[in-house]
């Protein structure tokens, strides 16, 4: 599972993961899993599954790492 490090949340449900690449990658509170949105902070390390949303490239699946 690719892990990434939480580089901006939102206070509309949604954040950004950089993954060590070009472009960080989306994630909605909807694909958290074990953890809620409220207990994220930026800097955190996550593991995420790759997925393809309706604007491109997202996360799924994010949990701490």
């Amino acid at each position: 599972m690719p892990e990434g490090t939480i580089k901006r949340l939102t206070d509309r449900g949604f954040g950004f993961i950089d993954t060590g690449g070009d472009k960080d990658l989306f994630f909605h509170s909807s694909s958290l899993e074990g953890v809620g949105y409220d207990e994220l902070q930026e800097g955190q390390r996550v593991s995420f599954t790759a997925g393809r949303g309706p604007k491109g490239p997202c996360a799924e699946n994010v949990k701490l790492a």
